[in-house]
């Protein structure tokens, strides 16, 4: 038996063979042992279900690929299964491609080919290489799961969302669609089960990178980074594998609320490395270092006594800042913004960003500070006041406001004069300037002072007329005789009134030449009485009076010598001083009007 030459594969010797011919020739050994390898190799070549196999495309139409994989009947597979992978071939008879045989026969009798089967059986293989190698593998996002996201590499896989970058990423639905780079870190072909890591790779060049800034790292160094977070204190700045701090006071030489003003996480920014502690990896960053400082030339543009304006910026409890120019800003104290109006917070004056005409008053260069003025501004109505009115005039004005501890005048528009409760009388003890005026009242006063550099206007009410203790200190001398009226008896003597709002005091000691155990005895309220003047005290406002001098018809140098005895002048002393303390208790028994001043409040 001999072989055709022209078909000599295995299988088609095998068909070839005529079994029913006696003469086949087994008999020769050299023969059967050709068979014999024959029939092995077809059984090794043999095309088997559920394998991926080689075919040649024989037929092309707009649905289906007729394919031959050598065996006695052709499969069709859908045309769409050959158009959706990277790198697949444009299609032609003849074409040689791979598809999964998935059965000889269906219940048609039509052998059933995959060319998706077969390209997902060969995916797999490859990702299995990919693992084993510790090889890179390419895929698309294609959609959001639970836990992460779903990869196509070829098939499906799994990125955990703790995987996906070096951070959490709170927005993972931004990076479907977007083709990356992975690795394979768990792979399990049975349970068909992938996932894969893109932080791993991230900290494969982040350390990279790291290792080649840390070479260029040094206080000084100018370097590119990539704005990474924004916090109200600053920015956190990448600056390949380590990050730096860009505290918001090193953004601008101007005033920012906020780093967001500036930045936005992903700019590409050049900063400073102002300090870098290698021991604690810590980098502090400046971007306005790279800029020219506004202030070398501020004292220059800006001398004191200039008028500039600029932009309110900021308020504060005491006072407004205002941008001069980019990161130069000054300061309006409350009490530089208005000559006539106590200004109790900026607000009432000035709104941010409102742009005003301000003059400057100083410069601290050094302190980086400058006071301004708005005031100064409009003329001072103070030094106006000054030149039209002198100490010692007469002014009328209605009372504008009422204190416990005064009352308030209009002088001129915005300045008001203050008459102090102890400018209101001479004689009166004055509880509270409201029981005798209020709001709206026109009075006449007298101008006391006038102090600019403290804006104070002081008048007086009392000084329209003269003092009735001066009146009667000048003409009540000690020596000479007088009479009044007593107003009270107390246990230690008699208050007699002089004269209209002023009194003097007879000691018990005083009121009669014989000892006098009680004034009652000698003298009733009401009743006139004749005495002699022994000591007077303006500043005090003391009158020491003697009856019994007056009946012992003392004169001349015996007179002069009664007063000069020291033992009625302590006595005196001592029962002013008693008179006193009975009034600052509220003793009824002590007298209704001034005995004696006390220390009077201040002006304020």
């Amino acid at each position: 038996m001999q072989l055709e030459e022209k078909n000599t594969s295995p299988k088609n010797v095998l068909t070839s063979i005529n079994w029913e011919d006696d003469d086949t020739g087994f008999e020769n050994d050299e023969e059967a042992n050709e068979f014999a390898a024959l029939f092995a190799e077809a059984d090794s070549n043999k095309i088997k279900e559920g394998s991926i196999v080689n075919g040649t495309v024989v037929k092309l139409t707009n649905d289906s690929v007729t394919v031959d994989i050598g065996h006695k009947a052709e499969g069709e597979v859908p045309r769409s299964e050959f158009t959706g992978g990277d790198g697949e071939p444009e299609l032609e008879v003849g074409s040689t491609v791979e598809v999964y045989l998935d059965s000889f026969e269906d219940g048609d009798g039509e052998m059933i080919l995959s060319r998706e089967r077969a390209k997902m059986l060969r995916a797999w293989d490859r990702i299995s290489d990919a693992y084993d190698n510790g090889e890179i593998v390419e895929g698309i996002i294609m959609s959001r799961v639970k836990g992460g996201l779903s990869v196509d590499i070829g098939v499906k896989a799994f990125l955990p969302g703790s995987q996906v970058d070096l951070r959490p990423v709170r927005n993972l639905d931004k990076l479907i669609g977007n083709k990356l780079q992975f690795k394979i870190i768990k792979f399990n072909k049975k349970r068909g089960n992938i996932v894969l890591s893109r932080r791993v790779l991230l900290e494969q060049d982040r350390e990279k990178l790291r290792s080649e800034t840390l070479e260029n790292l040094a206080e000084g160094a100018e370097l590119n980074g990539i704005v990474k977070n924004i916090t109200d204190y600053g920015a956190f700045v990448d600056l390949g594998g380590i990050d730096g701090l860009l505290h918001i006071t090193d953004m601008s030489w101007g005033r920012i609320n906020h780093p967001s003003q500036l930045f936005e996480v992903g700019q590409e920014i050049k900063v400073k490395v102002l300090s870098y502690d290698q021991d604690r990896q810590r980098v502090s960053l400046g971007y306005k270092q790279l800029l020219s400082d506004p202030w070398t030339a501020a004292k220059e543009n800006f001398k004191e006594g200039t008028k500039c304006s600029g932009k309110v910026v900021s308020l504060t409890d005491y006072g407004a800042f205002v941008e001069l120019e980019e990161g130069i800003e000054g300061l309006i104290h409350v009490s530089e913004m208005s000559w006539s109006k106590r200004v109790k917070h900026p607000s009432k004056i000035v709104q941010i960003g409102e742009d005003v005409d301000i003059i400057v008053l100083a410069i601290d260069e050094d302190n980086r500070r400058i006071s301004l003025g708005m005031k100064q501004i409009e003329p001072n109505p103070w030094e106006i006041v000054q030149e039209k009115y002198q100490i010692g005039d007469v002014i009328r004005g209605k009372i504008r406001n009422i204190t416990d501890f005064g009352v308030f005048v209009g002088i001129e528009d915005g300045i008001d004069g203050l008459i102090h409760i102890s400018d209101i009388s001479w004689t009166e003890k004055i509880n509270h300037p409201g029981d005798l005026y209020k709001k709206g009242d026109e009075i006449e006063a007298k101008v006391l002072q006038i102090e600019i550099d403290q804006e104070r206007f002081s008048l007086g009410i009392k000084q329209l007329t003269e003092d009735p203790w001066a009146v009667a200190a000048k003409e009540l001398t000690p020596g000479s005789k007088s009479k009044g009226t007593i107003t009270k008896l107390t246990d230690f003597g008699a208050f007699v009134e002089l004269a209209p709002g002023v009194e003097g005091m007879i000691h018990v000691s005083e009121l009669d030449v014989n000892n006098v155990e009680k004034p009652t005895d000698v003298a009733k309220e009401g009743e006139e009485i004749e005495f002699i003047i022994l000591a007077s005290d303006f500043e005090q406002r003391k009158f020491s009076l003697s009856r019994k001098a007056l009946l012992k018809n003392l004169e001349g140098e015996d007179l002069k010598e009664y007063i000069g005895n020291a033992e009625p002048q302590t006595s005196m002393a001592a029962a002013f001083a008693q008179a006193e303390a009975a009034v600052d208790e509220g003793d009824p028994v002590a007298p209704t009007t001034e005995t004696a001043t006390t220390d009077l409040p201040t002006e304020t």
